[in-house]
């Protein structure tokens, strides 16, 4: 009789876990699909989901130059704090569910924006320029040399 109770106990308690673990996945910018299509060679989804990337410091450059872009950051506050690309908005990919709405109200769906992090090994810019894309943004591309790459190219930073 207590081997049946405890075999009970657990399997409750599994079945509130996995409720749990559905539900918080569902609610997370960074939850997995459950269901549907995976392109295995690109872990965004299919490449015409992802924001265009920016692959070279010089491009970015001119972007910059050019004017009328939004370069936001998506490493951490202190990161930040510590340097940007002069201009750059602080979004923290671990802050966005945080920040997002701010983001919103403070800019439009139609402002350019281009993401950065700290290089060619960070994927959090991938990652928010994705997430930017599914808040609505229309024109998010990727620079994947990053505030490293800007820096070592000798552009400013503030």
């Amino acid at each position: 009789m207590v081997v049946r109770k405890t075999i009970k106990e657990i399997l409750i308690l599994v079945g509130v876990s996995v409720i749990l673990a559905v539900g918080v996945n569902y609610f997370s910018p960074r939850g997995i699909a459950l269901v549907g299509q995976w392109n295995t060679a690109s872990p965004g989804g299919a490449a015409e989901d992802k924001p265009a990337e920016i692959e070279s410091v010089a491009q970015a450059s001119e972007i910059f130059d050019a004017g009328a872009v939004l370069f936001v950051d998506a490493r951490s506050q202190k990161d930040y704090e510590n340097g940007h690309i002069p201009g750059a908005v602080s979004l923290p990919l671990d802050h966005f569910d945080d920040r997002i709405e701010s983001f919103l109200n403070r800019y439009p769906s139609e402002q350019p924006i281009v993401t950065y992090c700290s290089g060619r090994t960070c994927e959090d810019s991938h990652n928010l320029g994705r997430f930017l894309s599914e808040a609505g943004y229309t024109d998010v591309r990727i620079f994947i040399d990053g505030f490293s790459g800007w820096q070592a190219e000798g552009n400013p930073i503030e």
